[in-house]
């Protein structure tokens, strides 16, 4: 239980973090690639955090399946409550992209800065680590040099996980978008923990190339074009399929629309009707 209260403490200070960031720049909406930084720093940290207690603390704190997915969820709710539209996901950037929502270069800063925190992310949680304030990070410590890949499959298998739950993630996502934020943060977090758990003897379903980068990337197995393929491509390939199959066409790329037929959505009353046959 020592182990978890340390966790614990290192949770509330990521989100200590990235709730003043987002505090401080809530005013200046052209530094949003800030508080993109910041998520992205939060998600890549706790969630390295719940790795380690998915791979260590079951032997060494007595920490059951059931404990890990219930840590991502509350991970993954407090994450969507504190950064609210900064997403720490390079693809749903790329979406707004697509979607002429937001030009080329504010797309850039913001993917950009997404990787950055995730760096930094890796550089804090190793120094977490190398404190040994428990036994279950003492472990960590000593495993962090030779980490295990959550690339499990062939690469082949390993694209089509990844692009069939980013299809699916970015198609629910699109659909509740509108919605109000007490139900859309909650639906996004049971999905992604759903997705997560569902395909954990897969590729994980990080979904999100600079979470990937963080958890993944840097363990042996797998070269970094293998990696780029499976973690970067097919959520990419995913994102953009589900965007297809939400609008019909890729507002950026082209506008006819290829599923959906154009119908008026507004019809006029039926008394103006008649008014008019009148006149």
């Amino acid at each position: 239980m020592s182990g978890l209260n340390a966790s614990l403490g290192y949770f509330v200070a990521l989100v200590i973090f990235a709730a003043s960031v987002r505090t401080l720049l809530k005013k200046w909406s052209q530094l949003s690639f800030v508080l993109e930084f910041a998520s992205s720093f939060m998600l890549v940290g706790c969630w390295l955090e719940v790795q380690t207690i998915v791979e260590v603390g079951q032997w060494a704190g007595g920490l059951g399946p059931d404990v890990t997915v219930t840590i991502l969820f509350v991970v993954l709710l407090t994450h969507g409550v504190v950064c609210g539209g900064a997403s720490g996901n390079p693809n749903q950037v790329v979406l707004r992209f697509l979607q002429l929502e937001a030009s080329i270069l504010p797309t850039l800063l913001s993917v950009v800065s997404q990787f950055l925190g995730a760096h930094l992310a890796i550089h804090i949680a190793t120094y977490y680590w190398s404190l040994e304030l428990t036994d279950m990070h003492m472990i960590k410590n000593l495993m962090a040099s030779s980490c295990s890949t959550s690339l499990l499959v062939s690469l082949p298998q390993g694209f089509f996980t990844e692009c069939v739950c980013a299809c699916i993630f970015h198609l629910v996502h699109l659909n509740l978008r509108r919605r109000s934020a007490l139900i859309r943060v909650p639906l996004i977090a049971v999905l992604l923990t759903f997705l997560s758990h569902t395909a954990s003897v897969f590729t994980s379903a990080y979904i999100n190339p600079s979470l990937s980068y963080g958890l993944t990337f840097h363990c042996p197995g797998f070269t970094l074009t293998e990696y780029m393929v499976v973690y970067w491509l097919g959520p990419l390939t995913g994102m953009i399929l589900g965007l297809f199959l939400y609008m019909g066409h890729i507002p950026r790329i082209f506008a006819k629309n290829l599923l959906y037929s154009q119908k008026t959505r507004f019809r006029a009353p039926k008394g103006d009707k008649a008014e008019k046959k009148k006149m």
